[in-house]
């Protein structure tokens, strides 16, 4: 990572902030890209000379489309970009908004496909984009359906749009990560028991990962990997999938009160 650049979205908090601090720590530097100024300046100031903030909200198509330029007006020179940024809206579909749905499609798919588009032409050969994906776009999760097919989605792009950007030298890579113990996961009680039932990691365990991903220019990483063998099973045999869900979300009913049980414990 020595003297690179990249844009990483959702880099105040949770798995973006993680690596964000991975990268500067191995020698680049990095355009943080998040909502909230306050928060985004607080944490660049901790990360030190490599990090920039740029308060956007990925949303905002036109000031997505434009952060490229920007940032190698800053740094001279754009080298990764990390795809970060994620918004969920758990339950059934009839209990979410029209503008609910819209919005998660808008921050996990529509997003990343757009900074995706507006850094290609300022990327260095050799350069990688690295798209956060879920397990849960590897098997769909009831309860969680439009963020399924959200993730789903981002990683037929990075499939699809890695082999377009070949010629360019630019790898695409897609890390998706089970369950991660960050703000992001929100209230457990509105969690589905079938996403509980896999193996808790840390930021940090996913920051690892995309370095990785952008390194070794792996095509895809499941983080667990034996979550990512057992969606994959679940996805190519349905009927797998319905045998083994009851005892999945006894198991993640467990984990529930357990992980209750260490909440109470530390606060």
């Amino acid at each position: 990572m020595q003297g690179k650049v990249a844009i990483v979205t959702g880099a105040s908090s949770g798995i973006g902030l993680s690596v964000a601090r991975m990268f500067i720590e191995r020698g680049g530097r990095v355009a943080l890209v998040a909502r909230t100024a306050a928060t985004l300046e607080k944490e660049a100031r901790k990360l030190g000379d490599g990090a920039v903030p740029f308060a956007i909200d990925v949303q905002d198509l036109a000031a997505l489309e434009a952060l490229p330029g920007r940032v190698v007006d800053r740094f001279g020179r754009l080298d990764v970009v990390v795809n970060n940024a994620g918004l969920n809206h758990r339950g059934h579909i009839d209990t979410l908004t029209a503008k609910q749905l819209a919005d998660i499609i808008l921050t996990n798919l529509t997003a990343p496909i757009v900074l995706t588009r507006a850094a290609v032409p300022h990327l260095t050969r050799g350069g990688a984009i690295v798209q956060v994906a879920s397990i849960a776009g590897m098997v769909p999760v009831p309860g969680e359906a439009t963020y399924s097919a959200s993730k789903a989605g981002l990683r037929a792009f990075s499939r699809a749009v890695g082999s377009d950007l070949a010629s360019r030298d630019i790898h695409v890579g897609c890390v998706c990560p089970g369950p991660v113990d960050t703000g992001f996961l929100g209230d457990l009680s509105t969690v589905p028991d079938l996403v509980l039932s896999q193996p808790m990691v840390t930021a940090d365990d996913v920051a690892a990962e995309v370095l990785r991903c952008i390194v070794d220019r792996v095509e895809e990483i499941a983080v667990p990997r034996s979550s990512g063998r057992l969606a994959t099973m679940a996805y190519l045999m349905p009927d797998f999938a319905k045998r083994i869900r009851p005892a999945l979300e006894k198991r993640g009913a467990k984990n529930r009160q357990a992980l209750l049980a260490r909440r109470r414990a530390s606060s």
